[in-house]
């Protein structure tokens, strides 16, 4: 039975994504969610109080993607300059993804960016993890120099989230989308332990 319930739930999420994405937070009603998902209202109300509890789950379903593909990313067998380095080409190709493919759903990311951090705060902290298993991994395998991991996670988190929204609103030149690999090496050079 709880299962049925998971899925209905995963079912209203995904048609409130489609709909935000068409037409904008703002047009869609609770109304418009129940019609299209073909659940009625009654089913909506009982797992959404309100439109905004609904639109916080669709966020934290598109982030929850990203990150399940950054774990992904993180659990292959390679080296820990391979694994950061496809993080963070990960990380900047997977939020770009997801924004962009939301259609309307991108302005409300931009216009309601204060709700998107709430919502990706947990989120944030589970990245940091898996950026800090890469570094630790980097310095007990002496190819990244010593640091302390915890602060060296934050900062290169930051950094990347920093370059998100002119990268998503492709601000940068053509130029910075064809070599990404810069801001891997400008990341890298800062870390990487030199050959003696």
């Amino acid at each position: 039975m709880s299962k049925k319930m998971s899925n209905t739930k995963k079912m209203l999420i995904e048609v409130a994504r489609q709909l935000f994405a068409k037409n904008g937070k703002k047009v869609v009603t609770m109304n418009d969610i129940a019609e299209y998902s073909k659940k009625g209202r009654r089913t909506l109300y009982t797992y959404f109080n309100n439109k905004e509890e609904i639109y916080k789950a669709v966020i934290d379903k598109e982030l929850e993607q990203v990150l399940d593909r950054l774990t992904e990313v993180a659990g292959l067998n390679e080296e820990p300059v391979v694994k950061l380095t496809n993080h963070i080409l990960t990380h900047l190709d997977a939020i770009k993804n997801v924004v962009t493919r939301n259609g309307s759903l991108k302005a409300d990311f931009f216009h309601d960016i204060y709700e998107v951090e709430r919502t990706r705060r947990k989120i944030n902290v589970k990245e940091i993890a898996i950026i800090k298993k890469i570094l630790v991994e980097g310095i007990d395998k002496k190819v990244f120099k010593r640091m302390d991991p915890d602060l060296s996670s934050t900062i290169i988190f930051y950094a990347l989230k920093g370059l998100e929204v002119p990268y998503i609103r492709q601000n940068i030149s053509e130029e910075f989308e064809k070599n990404k690999s810069s801001i891997v090496e400008f990341v890298l050079q800062g870390i990487i332990k030199p050959k003696n």
